[in-house]
């Protein structure tokens, strides 16, 4: 089956969806790239390609990491499944 969701690195807390048409309540097929792990989520939101969902419950003013870089910070909670984008998610270049 071909995967929903990437995650490129162990401490990633976010993945990246690489189909079309994830919409609520979809269980999606998650692969860690690293060791070729899977594991399953049900997306909350209707989740475009290229963006992202958290892989677990994130908090208000943490950091979003993908690629295993810190790449900002979150504006609000967002539950696991969740779509992290600009509604939730800030850079904190400034």
């Amino acid at each position: 089956m071909q995967p929903h969701l990437l995650v490129h690195n162990k401490s990633d807390n976010v993945g990246v969806v690489v189909v079309e048409g994830v919409t609520a309540g979809m269980e999606l097929l998650g692969v860690q790239l690293e060791d070729n792990s899977d594991f399953r989520i049900v997306a909350l939101q209707d989740t475009p390609i290229g963006h992202k969902v958290a892989l677990t419950q994130l908090t208000n003013g943490g950091d979003v990491i993908k690629y295993g870089e810190v790449i900002g910070r979150l504006v609000a909670d967002v539950p696991a499944g969740d779509h992290v984008h600009t509604q939730n998610l800030k850079t904190k270049r400034w």
